[in-house]
């Protein structure tokens, strides 16, 4: 999808301008925040790229003047309410009910060992690549409503496959419980003059880690 959160090569947000020494958290919140939205995810009531998801369909104006962690705490929002685990009335008035712990709650003693086992996104594959290393390709023109991981800015560009990866599960269709529906991930570099133009930045390239169904022989 074309959300507000695909801004590569996009003019008018100004440059990107690194914080020399940046701290994990600015302000204790996003602390809690990070730690809230974590937890909720491990109830394993909605998979990471729903989360995902969540976050880019925010409305733009939304996701535009939100910082990072109100970005996260404002899709946790709408991922709690679809999943029917608060209501309406808790959100507004920030108030929880009296209801049972859920009996996917971490305790605090396991979450260390959740952290570290993280969410593994690597399936084996039957198939054999469809494309190999050298091979030029092109990244189809298309701009589904649901969830995707192929960048605007890249679709229908061609550029030539730099390394073949093994299968990962597929955003476009675990974001909306379609399953994971596994898919082989290649490295594409592009030119910078094929993305951009005559206005791009000689010698520029842009390595992008694309699913097989976003390719095709170019």
């Amino acid at each position: 999808m074309n959300g507000p959160q695909d801004l590569g090569g996009q003019m008018g947000f100004g440059p990107v301008a690194p914080e020399d020494n940046e701290p994990l958290f600015h302000a204790p919140w996003e602390e809690r925040a990070l730690g809230i939205t974590l937890c909720a995810g491990a109830l394993g009531r909605w998979s990471l790229d729903e989360s995902r998801h969540a976050r880019e369909s925010l409305p733009p104006a939304v996701y535009y003047s939100a910082s990072y962690y109100e970005i996260w705490t404002r899709a946790l929002e709408v991922l709690l309410l679809r999943h029917g685990m608060v209501s309406d009335r808790e959100l507004s008035s920030g108030e929880a009910a009296e209801q049972p712990a859920d009996p996917g709650r971490l305790s605090p003693q396991a979450v260390p060992a959740a952290l570290a086992r993280g969410t593994p996104c690597d399936r084996p594959l039957d198939s054999a690549p469809r494309f190999a290393a050298g091979q030029r390709v092109r990244a189809k023109n298309a701009h589904p409503r649901t969830h995707t991981r192929l960048p605007r800015y890249l679709a229908g560009h061609s550029g030539v496959i730099e390394s073949v990866h093994g299968g990962f599960v597929l955003p476009d269709t675990n974001a909306h419980g379609l399953g994971e529906q596994p898919q082989r991930l290649y490295t594409v570099v592009f030119d910078g003059h094929e993305v951009w133009g005559a206005d791009g930045e000689p010698g520029l390239t842009i390595s992008a880690d694309l699913w097989e169904g976003y390719l095709e022989h170019a």
